[in-house]
């Protein structure tokens, strides 16, 4: 009589490929990040180019520029850094856009300036100018859609409004205002194109941050393949 053969230990079972882990969409948050980033400098080299006014960090930036003889790109990557020194008491969490924010938007505003001609009429510069504003809008949703955190003076006014308890938007109003008066003081650019950045910016921001919006798997979607949802596993 023979020995029955003890049963085969069973094969874990594949997943299927629609059950696979998603990919956390790396690559288009990285190229948005960066493309974001730097349509964001060239954009505000094309303000500076239009000579009609600044949005209000640079009217800072182009006034110490003046006051320092630095071009304003690098007075940009030293106040971003100074800056991020300020979320250690507001204890506030960098992310790699944060750190790419300093150094990418200065870099890519003196890179356009450079290239740019200088625009002389208003024939000339009212497009510039209406360029500026759009393209910074569009840069706007492309970085901040790539979740890797904020810029360093988006994070300066959240960080303000945790600890203060006050609403965002004072935070913002409160810090731009001061911003701009000391770059103006110093020798920045203030005039329509400010206060046209400053009503147009809001409105273009929200629309592209729909429109460059990053997919996300759901929960239920990530815990069916065995994975986690993007956000536990790449936290801006």
């Amino acid at each position: 009589m023979s020995t029955p053969k003890p049963p085969k230990p069973s094969q874990p079972s594949q997943p299927s490929k629609s059950l696979q882990p998603r990919q956390p969409h790396l690559t288009r948050r990285l190229v948005q990040l960066y493309a974001g980033l730097a349509l964001y400098g060239a954009s505000s080299g094309l303000l500076v180019v239009s000579g009609l006014g600044l949005e209000p960090w640079n009217v800072l930036h182009q006034g110490l520029a003046e006051l320092t003889g630095m071009s304003i790109g690098v007075v940009s990557i030293f106040v971003g850094a100074m800056v991020l020194l300020l979320w250690i008491p507001l204890r506030q969490r960098p992310g790699l856009g944060t750190v790419s924010n300093v150094f990418v938007v200065g870099l890519a505003m003196d890179a356009t300036l450079a290239l740019m001609p200088d625009a002389h009429g208003l024939g000339a510069r009212i497009p510039l100018l209406v360029a500026g504003i759009v393209l910074n809008g569009a840069a706007t949703g492309l970085y901040i859609s790539a979740k890797f955190g904020p810029g360093p003076r988006d994070g300066l006014m959240t960080g303000l409004h945790q600890r203060t308890g006050r609403s965002i938007r004072l935070m913002r109003t409160l810090v731009e205002v001061a911003v701009v008066a000391t770059g103006f003081a110093f020798g920045g650019t203030v005039g329509v194109g400010t206060v046209l950045y400053a009503l147009a910016i809001g409105p273009l921001a929200q629309f592209f941050l729909r429109f460059f919006a990053v997919p996300t798997p759901s929960a239920r979607e990530a815990a069916a393949a065995g994975g986690q949802p993007e956000q536990a596993i790449l936290q801006p």
